[in-house]
């Protein structure tokens, strides 16, 4: 599964959609959205995505509240 998959995961999770994750983020919706059509994340854009959503992310997000792994 890649990372773009999980994200998608991760923001149904918290209910939040692309354009909620790039205004946390202060980037575009397009841009979010490209990357992860592209599935082009740095991990450094991976580190940024965890901590908007309350999760810690290690190659996999762990939401904080409940301990699911995504």
């Amino acid at each position: 599964m890649g990372m773009a998959t999980k994200i998608k995961m991760l923001l149904a999770a918290r209910d939040m959609t692309i354009r909620d994750l790039a205004v946390k983020l202060d980037t575009s919706s397009q841009n979010m959205a490209a990357k992860l059509k592209r599935d082009n994340l740095s991990e450094t854009d991976l580190q940024q995505i965890a901590k908007v959503c309350n999760a810690v992310f290690e190659g996999n997000f762990t939401l904080n509240d409940t301990g699911k792994e995504i």
